[in-house]
């Protein structure tokens, strides 16, 4: 299943379509020339496509919605702690020759635990992240966050961490089986908003007690008509389908 997710994450990028359909476009030049008019200029229509950022929006509002108003705010008295998933870190080829942990652009998984850590002395928490890269070679995730704990103040004897899961299935079953750690007990789920749904249902199946806890908001109440950016729709795009694909494969394999 790694292995296949990462094949069909290009299925993912809508860029690859663009680029594919160009290819096709200039082959078919000399011998079909209408078709490769054709192509060409859907080429240029999906690439201006997808630069109109309210349509990816509220797809991915949808996503983020179905757990936006369930995150507790005032007494966490009642839970063990923090479940904290991978992803908020860059890849350990870009760690590596730094002296500091490098936040991406899903850093409030991150910084959103540390302040409910400090707000709330009785919780510990649990980072669940290994080595996402299909060929990586850096440290994990679980020892670079170590070092971002570590800076932020968090003592070690409140944290654990997991670092041999590869995707949000294995976050949810290799952590269940850390020393010290009762799924039975009430946890906080920390991840993105966009990828919360998929995290629950996840984690439920894996017998999980779970409450959701969705940061990271990628979209607000309503995106402007005339909100458009190429980069920033590819990425969007690029999101959301990596989202709705990894749905549809855990519904089908079981996982959730």
């Amino acid at each position: 299943m790694f292995l296949a997710a990462k094949v069909l994450a290009l299925l993912t990028q809508p860029l690859a379509w663009v680029i594919t359909l160009l290819l096709a476009g200039l082959l078919l030049s000399r011998r079909k020339p209408h078709a490769s008019r054709s192509l060409l200029w859907t080429a240029l229509t999906v690439l201006l496509l997808l630069g109109w950022m309210p349509l990816p929006d509220l797809l991915v509002r949808r996503l983020e919605g179905q757990y936006a108003e369930m995150a507790p705010q005032a007494d966490l008295s009642g839970y063990a702690g923090l479940v904290v998933l991978g992803g908020a870190l860059d890849s350990g080829h870009i760690w590596q020759g730094h002296t500091q942990p490098l936040l991406n652009d899903a850093a409030e998984r991150m910084t959103a635990a540390v302040a409910l850590l400090k707000r709330n002395p009785q919780l510990r928490v649990v980072f669940t992240g290994g080595e996402g890269l299909l060929f990586g070679t850096g440290p994990s995730e679980a020892q670079r966050t170590r070092i971002f704990f570590d800076s932020m103040g968090v003592p070690e004897e409140r944290v654990s961490y997991e670092s041999a899961s590869r995707n949000t299935y294995e976050n949810a079953v290799l952590t269940a089986k850390l020393p010290g750690v009762d799924i039975t007990q009430r946890w906080l789920l920390v991840t993105s908003a966009w990828h919360m749904p998929r995290s629950m249902a996840t984690f439920a199946k894996a017998g999980w007690n779970v409450t959701a806890y969705p940061v990271d908001f990628r979209t607000g109440p309503v995106t402007p008509w005339t909100d458009y950016s190429l980069a920033g729709g590819a990425n969007r795009w690029e999101l959301l389908l990596h989202e709705l694909l990894g749905l549809l494969s855990y519904r089908l394999t079981g996982r959730m």
